[in-house]
């Protein structure tokens, strides 16, 4: 599989956000929004209405990162705004990650799931096989630009051992510290998915077209040194 982007939606210009969304729609492969509901994580970024406004000049799949205390209430107003993927976090579905997952296929959209750096792949054994997309976090939640949490090159190799061994067709998404240091690493060790923000894309130039390019450009580079 080529490695596919997806811009964090929450790094960008939120002044520019129209502009923006039309120069990534010819280049990019998702875009990641991030809703945070102040609890599960202290603070509050993007919600189901800009999903709706989003959606409306977005020419590629929305995919909602859930960084919610309860999932559930999110998943009918996040289909209905146009969102393509709903990944909650797999600390926050435990009880009820079937129940889950069905209501999320049943609205319409594909499902994923999140795991924060301390949360072993272990906790979703007995559903991988439902899942469309696995998000593994290189940062702990909820801030951007933090560094990168090196243990986290063996859960991306066991993710991809695991895609491998049985089948599962779930893309493998890196989230946190995705730049020109991490690329090679992460590309290597199974990453399929880059969501890049503020260190990958959006501060490597004003212009984002040049910082696509340049973005471009670095991973091409760390993947050929590896």
């Amino acid at each position: 599989m080529s490695a596919l982007f997806s811009p964090s939606l929450m790094c960008m210009d939120f002044l520019d956000i129209k502009n923006q969304i039309e120069i990534l729609n010819t280049r990019c492969d998702f875009y990641h929004v991030d809703i945070m509901d102040g609890h599960y994580v202290p603070n509050l970024t993007l919600s189901p209405d800009f999903v709706s406004a989003v959606s409306k000049v977005a020419a590629k799949p929305l995919d909602c990162h859930l960084m919610v205390t309860n999932p559930a209430d999110y998943i009918e107003p996040l289909s209905k705004a146009g969102a393509a993927y709903i990944c909650p976090q797999a600390e926050t579905i435990t009880a009820d990650a079937f129940r889950t997952f069905a209501k999320i296929k049943s609205a319409g959209c594909k499902a994923g799931v999140v795991f924060n750096p301390a949360t072993p792949l272990s906790a979703a054994q007995y559903y991988f096989g439902l899942l469309d997309k696995i998000t593994i976090m290189t940062v702990d939640p909820g801030f951007a630009g933090q560094s990168f949490i090196r243990q986290m090159l063996s859960k991306i190799e066991q993710a991809r051992t695991l895609k491998e061994k049985n089948g599962y067709r779930y893309i493998i998404e890196i989230d946190g510290s995705c730049n020109e240091k991490t690329f090679g690493e992460l590309y290597k060790a199974g990453a399929e998915c880059f969501v890049v923000g503020t260190s990958g894309l959006f501060s490597l130039d004003s212009n984002l077209e040049t910082a696509w390019k340049k973005m471009k450009e670095s991973f091409s580079k760390a993947v050929a040194e590896e």
